[in-house]
């Protein structure tokens, strides 16, 4: 019941948004007519006057062409493709009667003021705000080439990359002792990646690498966090699983190396990075745009915390409880914008902007 619940709260929103612009309509106040894009069954120019017209009232809220055809035509082109005889724009009207019938019980009952609806349509406005803001205002294409190319030469080994191998070492003090152990890492017990780290917790006398399993992590030949030999030697080995014989460090260190992985030579060109780069630096400069807009706004607004009352909200830490389907989130996440602008999406839940419900028998 929750989660009906919770859909038919979203559900009734929008029909509250709905229901506002029908109020407008009451009031004289009249919609612009849509600028429809081409496609479906639209050709051409069409005259104001055939959008104007009303296909049917609900209580006096008028349902006109152009209302019909602008929520049909945002559709993709394959549903579209439904709605192209005279009886299946009948269906699809009679949608849009539907959710005008939910959208006017939905005001009679009040659930206009209802908290959870009015978070909800908070949310919607504050989502269309920040696409109108920053999808129309700011496109990838206010990354130049420039921009690309100093981000490019910039962070050049992002993108040129040398060979790479990985490996894990056992370290011991001991010449004679690290022979003993290289046979055993070379038999039975070293074979797998689990066994070899058992050999090195059982005998690594460094302790910072026995912490990870003996991981060295990635290396490049040209290495210097670790000792020359020890490098070399791991570049040596040619497959992943193979074991070294005693390595000596020329520092009083013996190791024993058991390849884990290898990474070609990687060379990306500015041609080949550059869309990855314009995406990145796209996303950067619109979650610094957002910051910009939204400090302003906070700026002009009167805004009073009470960190005494604050302290006084109590959080359930147990298990139990809590809606899964609930969003706690105050305000969408702005953090993590798309890549490129996106078509607006048709309210979800919107009974006019879903296929008819097939007629039973």
């Amino acid at each position: 019941m929750r989660t009906f619940g919770a859909a038919l709260i979203a559900g009734l929103t929008l029909a509250t948004l709905a229901g506002s612009v029908s109020c407008s309509k009451k009031s004289g106040k009249s919609k612009p007519a849509p600028q429809l894009p081409a496609g479906g069954d639209v050709i051409g120019s069409q005259p104001v006057g055939d959008l104007a017209a009303i296909l049917a009232t609900v209580d006096g809220v008028p349902i006109t062409v152009g209302e019909l055809q602008e929520r049909l035509n945002r559709m993709s082109p394959y549903i579209r493709q439904r709605y192209t005889s005279l009886e299946q724009k009948k269906e699809f009207l009679d949608s849009l009667i539907r959710f005008e019938v939910l959208a006017k019980e939905a005001e009679r009952r009040g659930l206009g003021k209802d908290p959870e609806v009015v978070r909800t349509m908070k949310q919607v406005m504050i989502q269309k705000l920040m696409r109108d803001e920053f999808e129309v205002k700011l496109t990838p294409d206010a990354i130049t080439d420039a921009d690309v190319k100093k981000y490019y030469d910039g962070h050049l080994d992002e993108f040129v990359k040398p060979e790479e191998v990985r490996a894990a070492a056992i370290v011991l003090k001991s010449k004679d002792q690290a022979t003993r152990v290289a046979a055993e890492a070379a038999g039975e017990a070293g074979q797998t990646n689990k066994g070899f780290r058992d050999l090195v917790a059982k005998y690594s006398a460094d302790d910072e690498t026995k912490l990870r399993g003996g991981d060295l992590r990635w290396m490049a030949a040209d290495s210097k966090d670790l000792p020359g030999p020890v490098v070399a030697a791991a570049f040596t080995l040619a497959n992943t699983g193979d074991v070294s014989g005693v390595v000596d460090d020329g520092k009083g260190g013996f190791w024993v190396l058991k390849q884990t992985g290898r990474r070609k030579a990687m060379t990306r060109t500015l041609d080949e990075a550059g869309q990855q780069i314009r995406n990145k630096l796209y996303r950067e400069k619109r979650v610094d745009a957002q910051k910009v807009f939204i400090d302003g706004l906070r700026e002009k607004s009167k805004i009073e915390v009470d960190d005494g009352n604050l302290a006084k909200v109590r959080i359930d830490t147990s298990a139990q409880g809590g809606d899964p389907h609930y969003d706690s989130a105050p305000l969408p996440d702005f953090g993590t914008p798309p890549p490129a602008p996106t078509p607006p999406e048709p309210p979800p839940l919107d009974p006019a902007e879903a296929p008819a419900a097939p007629k039973g028998p």
